[in-house]
């Protein structure tokens, strides 16, 4: 009987994160604002759905107790989330809200499947960084001189990634992070929320070629310091976001063609001084002729979205264990195994909505500041969204990032939260010019139709005089001579 149940439940979940990720694009066709609700009212219903029957599939397999008290403190979170953000907030965007809810759903649901410990410790995070995450849109929305902090902003990001090669201690043969009072810190993913900020404040300072030199000059600073570091997946975020925040300042495509360069000549430099990224090109040119070693991971990884196939094997029916660090890097394809590449599929989607709503904040923002952070947080997050999918499908070598939101990390995880907290706030902020600019409409108007009542009123009283009449101009009498014409001189 369970394994019946077992077996439509991975339908249903299915059924329920496809609809869901249709209403992600299908709301934005949609202009009335109750109809909208509407839709994203369905969201949250489908949301908590798909909890409820892949925690019920998880207890019939496991019997465990704590896993339906685990799954009621998660409901009490994601709810609290939604109606603290709509009710402080009313100008939010409910929808980065639900995917960003969904996304740490679905999260929740695969670390608990694979370890429970961690789904724990993964969900005490998420709770402090969304209590974290309700102060920033308001130090977005009042603090008004963000802008002008470039260098304090270059100050953190250097002097944080420079503590790593300092104190760091090696993971996987790079320096990531250190650890307090037995908390793992990764700076590298605080700080690429530094280096946007960095970035846009010194473009909104100045375009001048020489001040795009130096801005570039520590760009590559940050960059050189992730590398000594070996941290290849964060120099590679940041260098991308540096790249697009550049062109899309300046519109010259001459910085795209000589970052591309750089950028390649760089990658050939690295697979020739590192040799982890030659074990990484080589296990991603041919895993399965190297599958002893550095191969195995990424082949793991391939086994497990083939045997999981658009379907997928069901909640604890496959054997994502076998994958090595399934947790953090290559989550993915755990995902795709027991779920189906269909609800993975509908991951990547939800991830694109996203984007979207990141990139139509942008547009809309009128200060040049505000425009390019909320381009530069998009563009880090769907790229490393990419970097993640590329490396544990090999479409690209593996780089070891994270899956945001999705993935257990504590500084992920906590940065990804502050990042959508932040593209809340530009959001609020997009919301208040609007409603800044109609206001200003409502008043002109408002102004010129008092103005012409009262003065057809004071007309109707006789106060305002009329004009007088343009008199005729006068023919001249007759039997008066007329003036001679003048002469012409020749």
């Amino acid at each position: 009987m369970v394994n019946i149940i077992v077996e439509l439940s991975k339908y249903l979940m299915i059924i329920l994160i496809t609809i869901y990720t249709f209403l992600c694009f299908s709301i934005f066709g949609y202009q009335d604002p109750d109809r909208k609700r509407g839709l994203l009212l369905q969201q949250n219903v489908l949301m908590f759905l798909l909890q409820l029957v892949a925690y019920l599939v998880m207890y019939l397999e496991t019997e465990d107790f704590k896993l339906m008290a685990f799954y009621l403190m998660q409901v009490v979170l994601f709810a609290a989330t939604i109606l603290l953000y709509t009710n402080i907030y009313p100008n939010v965007s409910r929808l980065v809200i639900n995917n960003m809810c969904m996304l740490l759903c679905i999260g929740m649901i695969m670390l608990t499947r694979l370890d429970y410990g961690i789904a724990v410790k993964q969900f005490v995070i998420a709770a402090a960084a969304i209590g974290l995450s309700l102060v920033v849109p308001v130090i977005i929305r009042r603090f008004k001189l963000l802008s002008e902090w470039r260098k304090l902003y270059a100050i953190v990001g250097i002097c944080s990634l420079a503590a790593v090669i300092v104190v760091g201690r090696v993971s996987n043969g790079a320096m990531l992070g250190f650890e307090i009072a037995g908390i793992n810190i990764q700076p590298s993913e605080l700080v690429k929320i530094v280096f946007v900020f960095f970035v846009a404040s010194s473009f909104k300072i100045s375009m001048e070629f020489k001040n795009i030199v130096i801005t570039t000059a520590l760009a590559a600073f940050h960059v050189l310091i992730l590398v000594a570091s070996k941290d290849l997946g964060a120099a590679l975020i940041i260098f991308v976001v540096y790249l697009v925040m550049l062109y899309v300042a300046t519109r010259q495509p001459v910085y795209i063609v000589l970052g591309l360069g750089a950028g390649s000549v760089a990658s050939v430099a690295a697979y020739y001084i590192f040799s982890h990224v030659r074990v990484r090109v080589i296990a991603w040119k041919d895993p399965f002729a190297v599958y002893d070693g550095a191969g195995y991971q990424v082949a793991q990884s391939l086994f497990a979205i083939a045997t999981g196939s658009w379907f997928g094997m069901g909640l604890y029916q496959g054997e994502p264990e076998t994958i090595p660090v399934v947790e953090t890097d290559l989550i993915f394809s755990a995902i795709s195994e027991e779920m189906g590449l269909i609800f993975a599929l509908c991951i990547i989607l939800i991830c694109v909505s996203c984007y979207v709503m990141f990139l139509n904040i942008a547009m809309q923002l009128h200060t040049l500041f505000y425009k390019l952070v909320a381009l530069g947080l998009g563009t880090c997050y769907i790229f490393q969204v990419f970097l993640t999918i590329g490396g544990v499908t090999k479409f690209i070598p593996h780089t070891g990032v994270t899956l945001p939101l999705v993935s257990y990390g504590g500084s992920s995880l906590l940065s990804t939260i502050i990042m959508f907290a932040i593209i809340q706030g530009l959001y609020i902020l997009r919301e208040d010019e609007e409603e800044d600019i109609e206001r200003r409409k409502k008043e002109r108007l408002r102004a010129k139709r008092s103005r012409q009542e009262d003065k057809k009123k004071r007309r109707e009283e006789g106060d305002v005089p009329q004009r007088p009449k343009r008199s005729k101009p006068r023919r001249p009498q007759e039997g008066k001579e007329k003036a001679r014409p003048k002469q012409r001189v020749r």
